[in-house]
């Protein structure tokens, strides 16, 4: 009997190659092949005769393919229907990834009780019994719940489960436990991840059932497997939060069906995880008086505008001072420490610069960058900025404060929530004024600087 042939194959796009790169032929990507065992050629895996091409689909015109809305069926989970832009679609397919532990399961099953009392549904468990699934409901409190569980990881008698059961919709938690016949790697692999994958994406396309795939993370937190198993799915949502925190966010990295980078807000409770209504509160931190070194930023994410603290500390440092930050970019934090002391005359050549973004929240958006300043300086010079502040907008190099979008809605939200003082670009400066809001526009960082100090 020959030895099995080793191939290695590529996590990022799924290229093979007969010996191991440090950098992947096909897409360049380094460090990304692994080892796995060759797959003999299946003889009927795929029709590429001519008699499959003729029987193709026809080319049309793309004004003449009628078109309509897709329905949406909401999950009765408000958060989670804001980050799915509504609800499920029939035939869609949904990748949820998170950090173990995090509350991926707990929140589907909550899903599937609220969809079971409308429709069939379907929790097919692969890392866990039955026994241990109902164990979980009930600690959640999901009593008579109508939520049909199997336990099991071969993907046709899966396939098979699915076209007896018909549901509606269908968890699979998760696809690195599933692995299909027609392959001998190892469950987990990137050749049975990828084909697990797409075998279920085929089977919800053809037969209208909404399937959501629960996925491992890597250290690095991104999705295990090979990258392409994000282009097969429909829609992809990632877990982020601390696990010692009691807040989770769950975030919409990809959707064909709706907005990208809206995010919900949820809180790990006794009874499973539950929506906050405000998400704003978590992010501000509760001072009894205005403290030295904070500046409440107002950010977008997605199509919600949320207010967080932005806390800043500058301590004399050594010879090789530091600058960490928390929840924004180093590499931006450094760029703007330049810019301060460029255009303000704000020196910290020898301290030590600390940034962190309250509640653990991840801010990638360049408006945030007047905030992070002006609290920087407020640190440095030991005198807090005035109760009910807040500031938003870009810095460029040139030390000009560029505009951020939707700056109406940003001041809107920070007036509601009992906010009376604004720093912002003179481009979002609003035409009429916000009742209850004092707001003060400035086109460069040190008139920014200089007006916070006179406040």
């Amino acid at each position: 009997m020959s030895k099995p042939k080793s191939i290695y194959t590529c996590t990022e796009c799924g290229g093979t190659t007969a010996k191991w790169l440090g950098k992947c032929p096909s897409c360049g990507a380094w460090n990304t092949l692994i080892e796995s065992v060759e797959e003999a050629p299946s003889k009927n895996r795929y029709n590429t005769s001519t008699r499959g091409l003729i029987a193709s689909q026809p080319v049309t015109t793309l004004s003449e393919i009628e078109a309509s809305d897709v329905d949406r069926q909401p999950t009765g989970i408000d958060e989670l229907d804001r980050v799915l832009g509504g609800g499920i679609v029939a035939g869609g397919v949904v990748l949820i990834g998170g950090d173990p532990g995090i509350g991926k399961s707990t929140l589907l099953l909550q899903a599937l009780d609220e969809l079971s009392r409308n429709m069939k549904t379907l929790y097919v468990t692969g890392e866990e019994s039955g026994a241990q699934v109902a164990l979980r409901s009930r600690r959640l409190g999901l009593n008579g719940s109508q939520v049909r569980v199997l336990a099991e990881i071969q993907l046709e008698k899966i396939q098979a489960t699915l076209d007896v059961e018909q549901p509606a919709v269908c968890v699979i938690d998760s696809i690195q436990t599933v692995y299909s016949d027609q392959l001998s790697s190892a469950p987990g692999s990137v050749a049975q991840v990828r084909e697990c994958a797409a075998q279920l994406t085929r089977m919800a396309k053809s037969s209208g059932t909404t399937i959501i795939l629960v996925g491992h993370v890597t250290k690095e937190g991104a999705l295990a497997g090979p990258r392409v198993l994000e282009h097969i799915v429909d829609t992809v949502l990632y877990f982020e939060g601390d696990t010692h925190s009691s807040f989770r966010l769950v975030r919409a990295i990809k959707n064909r069906f709706g907005a990208v980078n809206e995010i919900g807000v949820f809180a790990m409770t006794e009874k499973g995880l539950k929506g906050v209504a405000n998400p704003s509160a978590i992010f501000l931190s509760t001072h009894g008086d205005p403290v030295a070194g904070s500046c409440v930023l107002v950010t977008l994410e997605g199509t919600r505008p949320l207010l967080v603290e932005i806390q800043a500390l500058v301590d004399s440092g050594g010879p090789s001072p530091r600058r960490l930050s928390v929840g924004i970019e180093r590499d931006r934090l450094a760029m703007m420490l330049a810019v301060l002391h460029r255009h303000a005359g704000i020196v910290s050549n020898d301290q030590d610069v600390f940034v962190n973004a309250v509640g653990g929240v991840r801010i990638s958006e360049p408006a945030a960058d007047l905030a992070v300043m002006l609290a920087i300086q407020s640190s440095l010079r030991g005198r807090a900025l005035p109760r009910g502040f807040i500031a938003f907008g870009e810095v460029g190099l040139a030390g000009e404060v560029r505009p951020a979008p939707r700056g109406q809605e940003r001041l809107k939200e920070a007036a509601k929530l009992g906010f009376s003082i604004a720093i912002v670009p003179k481009a979002n400066a609003p035409k009429k004024p916000i009742e209850g809001l004092t707001i003060h526009p400035v086109e460069r960082i040190e008139q920014a600087i200089d007006l916070a100090r006179s406040l």
